[in-house]
């Protein structure tokens, strides 16, 4: 089929049935704006809508993707308990949110249906509980990559692991009621968790699910955890590129809320302003938080009783200066503030109060609460077209977080060559391989001095991507995260793209690390190597990719001269950084 958003292809089930691309899912329990607008623009009758249906100010409603059931997979994972290690490495890599964990007390299962599966649960934190792995079937794009990367096998057959590829026609049926009926299933108290462990952050609801993006992408892992850690509070400036599409495809989007009705804020904007659009972001919620703090001090007992005391001043101080960096502290903020909005709903009763200075504050009463804002694009936004305005931000100080999802190349726009894309890879305008070396975007960010900086390849070391997400938003000040995103561009299988992505570290293409000044404080060296050196040529990582292989069968002499200065480049830049990191 041809529509508004190009060609799409409808799932093909074992027996020829075609998946059911443009249904609704319960479309009787969908919001009114799905129904009667989405619904019919999803059925391909969008062109019979009036204009005075769609939203008059341009917003559309968060989490709408989980209503397109798209059925394109022609196998979805089979999760099997028994195998399990329960290390949820498959849930984090998943590109689409398509599989995800909880753990739950064992009463909550007195209504399962009677294929769903659950375990005990090994962790000891949750000890007594139940654990269980489930994929959304129409949903799931059928990529592998979650078998790729499970650590798991059986023992007696090593060729199957605790999760493996099967036919989705014949499961979709049983695993749509048993996905509904773990979506119903509590989520575990944020609080509780511990976050800098895999296992246990990944049962964190992602706030990001179901994109349009292509089979096993590179980018998506990166939002979706983002969208776990801190998407209930998040702002997000995207930059046009295939983030921007996959996020904001209309009619539906991918980006959604939680039970409580948080969830991020996101918009796109323009390739060349994206960096100075999110630093508004953080100007004006600055500005909020600074009025709101003002009328905050002006009608409680703050500046030596200039006060008005119309609020305790124990709520004052606390709303002002208790921490905001963990999952407990924002919680325990957000529950300051409703009583600060139940307090101002009193004084509004009576007249003899500042009523214009009591219902300005109540308006702006959330600003008090942490927001997380998060700068948002590839490689092409961030080394090339808005690299000025990049860098005016990182030279700003102030607090924002930058994630560039580095493809090494324009991957929207057809795979045109990008200043970050690597020597001897061919692409469009580079079709005998770019000639020159790739921009080191993190060493000109680290020049800075005050500037957190981290290289991360998820599927290298998810452990270090997580450590780095953290450290980013819990500094105060710029940080800028550039993280490797495999891509179908690069002529790889994406199905086994973790393995690519192992290569490009093992040999020193890619570096992990991280810069965070406030190590200089305490005495250490702010940068820190995250991998050990190099142990593979980088042929044999390069030529996995069909960008590099091209070469050598079309310019064999130019693709040698080219590989001889990538190793040496590449050889030289560990070099530099080991000595950085020794000092």
């Amino acid at each position: 089929r041809w529509g508004a958003r190009g060609p799409h292809f409808v799932g093909l089930g074992g027996n020829g049935e075609i998946g059911r691309w443009g249904e609704i899912e319960n479309l009787e329990s969908a919001p009114e704006f799905v129904r009667e607008v989405l619904g019919k623009i999803i059925r391909w009758e969008g062109d019979d809508l009036p204009v005075s249906a769609l939203p008059a100010d341009g917003t559309f409603p968060t989490g709408t993707s989980q209503w397109e059931k798209r059925n394109i997979a022609l196998e979805i994972p089979v999760w099997e308990a028994d195998i399990c290690v329960q290390c949820s490495k498959c849930v984090m890599v998943c590109p689409h949110a398509a599989i995800r964990s909880k753990v739950y007390p064992e009463s909550k299962l007195a209504n399962a249906p009677l294929t769903f599966k659950s375990i005990a649960a090994k962790d000891k934190d949750f000890a007594g509980q139940k654990f269980t792995i489930q994929i959304a079937p129409e949903d799931c794009t059928g990529c592998g990559i979650c078998v790729e990367i499970c650590p798991a096998k059986n023992k007696l057959q090593p060729e199957t692991k605790a999760i493996n590829m099967k036919p989705q026609l014949p499961l979709r049926e049983q695993e749509r009621e048993n996905w509904n009926f773990f979506l119903n299933l509590p989520n575990p108290d944020r609080r509780q968790l511990k976050l800098n462990q895999i296992r246990q952050q990944q049962l964190q609801e992602p706030l990001f699910e179901f994109s349009g993006a292509c089979a096993g992408c590179g980018e998506t892992p990166y939002l979706k955890l983002l969208s776990q850690l801190f998407g209930d509070r998040a702002m997000i400036a995207n930059a046009t590129g295939c983030s921007s599409i996959y996020g904001g495809n209309l009619p539906t989007t991918p980006w959604t809320k939680n039970s409580e009705g948080r969830g991020p804020a996101w918009s796109n904007s323009l390739f060349e302003d994206n960096a100075e659009f999110g630093f508004g972001f953080r100007l004006s919620l600055d500005k909020h938080a600074e009025y709101a703090a003002e009328l905050l001090r002006e009608l409680g007992n703050r500046d030596q009783g200039l006060g008005m005391g119309l609020i305790s001043e124990d709520l004052v101080e606390s709303l002002l200066n208790a921490p905001q960096k963990t999952e407990a502290d924002i919680h325990d903020q957000r529950q300051r503030v409703e009583l600060l909005k139940q307090r101002l709903d009193e004084l509004l009763i009576d007249q003899n109060n500042p009523k214009s200075k009591i219902q300005n504050l109540k308006s702006l009463a959330d600003y008090l609460v942490k927001k997380s804002v998060w700068i948002v694009g590839g490689d092409g936004w961030a080394y090339d077209i808005d690299f000025g305005g990049l860098d005016h931000v990182l030279a700003s100080g102030r607090n924002v977080n930058i994630l560039v999802m580095d493809t090494e190349v324009y991957s929207n726009t057809g795979g045109q060559s990008s200043k970050a894309t690597p020597r001897a890879a061919i692409a469009k305008f580079a079709s005998s391989g770019k000639p020159a070396a790739k921009k080191d975007l993190g060493l000109m960010a680290m020049s800075y001095g005050n500037v957190y900086v981290a290289s991360v390849a998820l599927g290298a070391r998810d452990d270090q991507t997580l450590k780095a997400f953290l450290e980013a938003e819990a500094y105060n000040g710029p940080s800028l995260i550039i993280a490797y995103s495999h891509c179908i561009a690069h002529g790889i299988n994406m199905t086994t793209a973790i393995n690519n992505q192992k290569a490009l570290v093992e040999s020193g293409r890619w570096l992990l690390y991280r810069y965070n000044p406030e190590l200089r404080q305490q005495g250490k060296n702010p940068l820190q190597l995250d991998m050990r050196s190099p142990k593979q040529s980088l042929e044999a990582s390069m030529y996995q990719e069909n960008r590099f292989k091209m070469l050598v069968k079309s310019k064999p002499e130019l693709a040698q001269r080219l590989l001889q200065q990538a190793q040496a480049e590449v050889d030289a830049r560990w070099q530099l950084y080991e000595y950085l990191a020794a000092q």
